[in-house]
Formats: C-alpha cells, structure tokens, sequence
C-alpha cells in the first residue's frame, strides 16, 4: 500500500469520524448495537458515549466485538452486554479494510475477525463505516486476506493457503512473536492478488478444519457509509 502524507492521514481520520457519527444516528433508544473494532468502531463509541452524557440513548447496551473494544467502552461508562444475555443484536456498526462494489468485505486488519463475524451474524442489520480509501474495484487489490487458525497444525493451514494461491505471512506482535487473536489463535495474511470469485474462495476456507474464520465478510452489509471530501454518502445492499 502507499505511503499517505501527514495531510493526507489527518483527512482519512477526519473522513472515519464523520461517517462513524453519521452511523451512530441509526441507533434507535432500546437498541442492542453490536460495537465494532479499529479505528472507525472506536470514534463510534466514543459518540455513543457522548450522547450517553447528554442524557440520550442511555437504555442502549453494547456487544463489543473484542477485548479492545470492551476495554474502551467500560471506560468510557457505556453499558455492555452479551450474546449470552442477548443473542439477537439490533444494529452492529463496524468497519472494514477493503469494499467492492457489491458491498463485499476484507476484514481483520485489527485482529477481531472471528468475534466480529460472530456478531455480524447474529445481527439484524450491518451497519459498515469506511472512508474513501477502502473501495476497491475487487476483494483483493489493496489487502490480503486475514485467515485466523489454531496454533496446532498451523503450517498445514498455511501449505494448504499456498494450494489456493497465497502468499503467506503469518502476522507477529511487535516483540516478534506470533501475534495471539483474543481466543489465542494466530492470523495468516493470505495475499491471493484481485479475487474473481471471493464466493468460492469463503466456501473452500469455511470447509478448513482449523481454519477458525476468515476475513472475508459476504452478504452481511446491511448498509455501508463513505466518507470522502464531498461528505458522507449511503449505499444499501440490492
């Protein structure tokens, strides 16, 4: 990916909080919201507990997608709650590292991919939160795919990515050691190049035993939010 300028990153983190506010509008009093991971899902939370302050939405209670999450909104006094407590979740707000045009998703830059894909699924409506930056004209272009497996038998994982086409990288902390998923797994970033046919690509990686999730997000996306210079724009699954 190429480098921004110091400009250029202000307008990205400018553009992720306009459309992350403009998200949180769609949260209705009552509500179960499933919160989000990253940078975009944190603004969110952080408005959440805004309007919290101003005496608003103080009946809405959150799912956070990772323990990161969870960590921000306890801090902040925002309420949370379970799949447990709540296995239905109203709204879930997130965001993503690529969209194409059919509102398909690479996800788990930040790691939460599994968490996050179990929330997803549990929710009435996906709401995603990107900034211009993040389209792409196909799954694939700009980032690698995030295969979360189990530490056991995880080079068979990664032989039988490379069989489909990858280039590996198993992801490290910054010590150097592999990084740890929040339910202790490992992450292999699969660069499979622009995807023809991501469909088949999630149904081959969902058959995997070990294979834990993958961060390809298909026929979830209720709703996806831009935000670019011109504002912030809407598009709706067909």
């Amino acid at each position: 990916m190429d480098e921004m300028s110091t400009s250029e990153e202000g307008d990205v983190v400018r553009f992720k909080r306009l459309a992350a506010e403009r998200a949180v509008d769609a949260i209705q009093p009552g509500m179960v919201v499933g919160l989000g991971t990253g940078s975009t899902a944190a603004f969110v939370v952080r408005r959440l507990a805004a309007l919290r302050a101003e005496g608003k939405l103080t009946d809405v209670v959150g799912v956070p997608t990772s323990v990161e999450t969870e960590a921000l909104a306890r801090s902040l006094g925002v309420p949370l709650t379970t799949l447990e407590e709540h296995p239905v979740v109203d709204l879930t707000i997130d965001g993503a590292d690529e969209v194409d045009p059919a509102l398909r998703l690479i996800k788990g830059g930040g790691g939460a991919l599994l968490r996050e894909k179990i929330v997803a699924e549990a929710s009435r409506r996906e709401l995603i939160v990107v900034d211009v930056g993040k389209l792409s004209p196909r799954l694939g272009t700009r980032w690698p795919v995030p295969v979360e497996v189990l530490p056991f038998g995880w080079r068979s994982q990664a032989l039988f990515l490379e069989g489909l086409g990858a280039r590996i990288t198993r992801r490290e902390g910054r010590d150097g050691s592999p990084y740890r998923t929040d339910q202790g797994n490992f992450i292999l970033d699969c660069a499979f190049g622009p995807l023809k046919h991501p469909e088949e690509l999630a149904v081959r990686l969902d058959a995997r035993a070990g294979i834990m999730a993958h961060g390809l997000f298909i026929g979830l996306t209720s709703e996806l939010l831009i935000a670019g210079p011109t504002g912030v724009e809407s598009r709706r699954s067909s």
